[in-house]
């Protein structure tokens, strides 16, 4: 695996890097996939939790790979974990670091999911008491049902439209249904548009610094809305201005989608094989993956041949 795959693989190595690490149980996969072939390069197996110096090592033995075959690289993506930005800066100073901006985003919207529903939680301290049994006649009895009735029906629609506060592209409809359900709350309507700015940054047609402008200017507006600020802190933090390095190459992918997919495959193998329990048979299952991925291309094509062949 770190000689013939590994040279075969680097024969169309893009020269884009995504890193990610995966946790079953006591062990740890370090995975190093080419970010644009969605191929498996390298992976390192770990009996414990991963530490900068492991994932030093790790990338230091791959670039010696590439150094002794000529190779260079021109941008590697990673997920926000505090593991990487150090070895990255100490081994390729130079490469651009491009931070996912799935997780980015999904941490804010879980964010502004989280503010929603302590809205909710606000509205549902205003609802009326109500005595047991019957409903009285009288007329503030009947008031406070209807005040009661009203605020139940708001907050079971701000729960069961509450993707529309996160959703990136609203339809006509959706945005009608929106402005019903936020009549008289200008604080979640403010939310929805600073979502809209948030999403605007992530945009392919302008360039870092202009994203890097945005981020400054909606930054300064949070800083008027004391609630707001709170729900949305998650854009002050370091991870959203490496998430905008993609922007100024073309090439890079802005998603470490590619490692993740082999992760959620590792995920689905471990759910149906259960010997796969160690460290030695979970490198050696890892290393059958690589090779059936290797060939699924020449297997693809055999079966082609075949069924034409049988076709006539």
């Amino acid at each position: 695996m770190q000689t013939h795959y590994l040279g075969r693989a680097l024969d169309s190595f893009s020269g884009y890097l995504a890193v990610d690490e995966l946790y079953d149980g006591p062990f740890c996969v370090l995975s190093l996939v080419d970010n644009r072939s969605f191929r498996r390069l390298a992976y390192r197996v770990l009996e414990h939790d991963p530490t900068k110096e492991d994932v030093r090592s790790f990338l230091a033995d791959f670039k010696a790979a590439l150094a002794g075959r000529g190779l260079s690289l021109l941008g590697i993506t990673t997920d926000g974990s505090s593991l990487y930005p150090e070895p990255l800066a100490e081994l390729w100073p130079d490469v651009p670091h491009q931070v996912c901006r799935f997780h980015v985003l999904k941490e804010i919207t879980k964010s502004v999911l989280h503010a929603l529903a302590r809205v909710r939680k606000e509205l549902a301290q205003q609802v009326p008491s109500q005595s047991r049994g019957r409903p009285r006649q009288d007329a503030p009895s009947r008031r406070r049902a209807r005040r009661a009735a009203r605020l139940k029906e708001r907050i079971g629609d701000l729960f069961e439209h509450r993707h529309l506060f996160v959703r990136r592209k609203l339809t006509g409809a959706q945005q009608r249904r929106l402005h019903t359900i936020t009549r008289g709350l200008p604080q979640l309507r403010r939310l929805r548009a600073l979502m809209d700015e948030v999403y605007r940054l992530f945009d392919r047609r302008c360039r870092t610094h202009t994203a890097l402008a945005k981020l400054a200017r909606l930054r300064r507006r949070l800083k008027r809305f004391q609630k707001l600020r709170q729900a949305l802190e998650k854009l002050h933090g370091p991870t959203v201005e490496k998430a905008l390095t993609y922007l100024d190459d073309k090439l890079l992918p802005g998603t470490s989608n590619a490692v993740e997919r082999g992760n959620r495959r590792f995920r689905k193998m471990q759910k149906s094989i259960y010997s796969v329990r160690t460290a030695e048979h979970i490198r050696q299952r890892l290393a059958l993956d690589l090779l059936r991925e290797e060939s699924a291309a020449k297997r693809q094509q055999t079966l082609k041949v075949l069924h034409q062949a049988r076709a006539g």
